[in-house]
């Protein structure tokens, strides 16, 4: 039998409401806002975070700030400071890497630490979390929550059950007995469509899932199905990539519903290589590779991927690449061949707007063969690419002030 794994996963509670709290004290268990001006109901733009004296309004991220301000107009609407957040995220982050090498960001408030080969040197595993814990406490003044568990999903949705400030332990022991009674749309990977489903055959908690014949789910789901099988019984293999080890960069959308709108779907195409772009240049990092991800109502998914001349992390190329893959993907490919049997948008034989088969339900960008941002690997400059450094640096330093929803490009606007 394998030595058991000691996952951690840790999550900052209403990281930028809390901030605002912590350094202005007279916000103080008052509910606050961070995101976009409401202007008393008006405003566009959507809410960043919100308190958790914010979150007894009904108020959650991402929800319109026009929203936001009917729910609760007396809360304290703060414009978000990205510099003062990246400095406090830098600080969790160090406070981390003194318990394990072994972290995989996941967002400027969160991440994942494998402690299994460092934990003793701090106690137990409990007592490992509780340190961490208590340090983020001391030197930020800041609460967290931990979730500590043998696989990434375990630890992920343990981290959220006591918020905020919150502390849960799941052993390998008791790990179905932990994960069994939950709600099914805890599952990584489930999305709404598919919590219908299956709430309509009668699956409601992860454990009844779990208990269906497997083959029963392949036939009701497809491939999605047997991941989801394998998650809700506990089969969860997937490792903590560290910042070093990480291959590439994605980001994706689910789209609210089945779209087989051309233009909703380059608008969705920009945004996400718009993100892309963002965290390549935060990390310092370009690509040579980009892949386009395209799952069809029913969960068919297929990728298409383009290996550029000239390693990048530029939004507009990047956009240029994916949108020549979308067109690319507008072919029908013969049955006899490894690819789908039959693909749905094409550009020959359907209208502007419109598809052959099969509506899309996700898109993806991903961007791989990974090199520093410093290497080059051209031999004669593109003429224009000092400008374009200059455009994206405008851009970094907006979204690093206001935001990363401030400002975008009118292509993603759509989305």
């Amino acid at each position: 039998m394998q030595p058991e794994r000691y996952i951690i996963h840790v999550d900052m509670d209403a990281f930028f409401a809390s901030i605002e709290q912590r350094d202005n004290p007279s916000l103080g268990g008052k509910p606050v806002i961070v995101g976009a001006d409401p202007k008393k109901g008006r405003g566009r733009g959507v809410v960043a975070a919100s308190s958790y004296e914010a979150r007894k309004f009904g108020i959650h991220s991402a929800m319109p700030i026009s929203t936001a301000y009917q729910k609760c107009p007396h809360a304290a609407f703060l414009l978000p400071d990205m510099q003062k957040y990246s400095e406090v995220s830098r600080h969790m982050y160090k406070i981390l890497y003194d318990f394990t090498p072994e972290i995989e960001p996941v967002s400027i408030d969160e991440a994942f630490l494998n402690i299994t080969g460092s934990y003793k040197l701090f106690g137990t595993p409990r007592e490992t979390c509780l340190l961490i814990k208590s340090s983020i406490k001391k030197e930020t003044s800041l609460t967290a929550s931990i979730g500590l568990a043998p696989t990434k999903m375990a630890a992920k949705i343990a981290s959220d059950l006591e918020k905020p400030d919150g502390f849960v332990q799941v052993s390998r022991k008791n790990l179905l007995d932990f994960l069994w009674p939950l709600d099914i749309k805890r599952l990584w990977g489930l999305g709404k469509k598919t919590e219908a489903v299956l709430k309509n055959r009668g699956i409601s908690t992860i454990g009844e899932l779990a208990k269906k014949d497997v083959k029963e789910i392949t036939d009701l789901l497809g491939k999605n199905g047997l991941h989801l099988w394998q998650l809700a019984n506990g089969i969860d293999n997937s490792e903590v990539v560290t910042e070093n080890e990480a291959k590439s960069l994605s980001s994706e959308t689910t789209f609210d519903k089945d779209t087989s709108d051309r233009n909703q779907v380059e608008a969705a195409i920009m945004s996400l290589c718009e993100k892309v772009s963002a965290r390549l240049r935060c990390e310092g990092l370009k690509a040579k590779t980009v892949t386009l991800k395209i799952r069809l109502e029913g969960f068919l998914t297929y990728t298409r991927a383009l290996t550029l001349e000239v390693s990048t992390n530029y939004a507009d190329i990047l956009y240029k690449n994916a949108k020549e893959l979308y067109a690319r993907f507008d072919t029908i490919d013969n049955p006899k061949n490894s690819g789908p049997l039959s693909i749905a948008l094409s550009k020959r034989s359907a209208s502007k707007g419109d598809t052959q088969k099969r509506k899309i339900r996700l898109i993806g960008i991903k961007a791989s063969n990974l090199i520093s941002s410093r290497q080059k690997d051209y031999l004669f400059k593109d003429p224009g690419a000092d400008k374009r450094e200059m455009v994206h640096q405008a851009l970094d330093h907006i979204r690093e002030r206001f935001g990363s929803g401030f400002i975008r490009r009118a292509g993603g606007l759509g989305h």
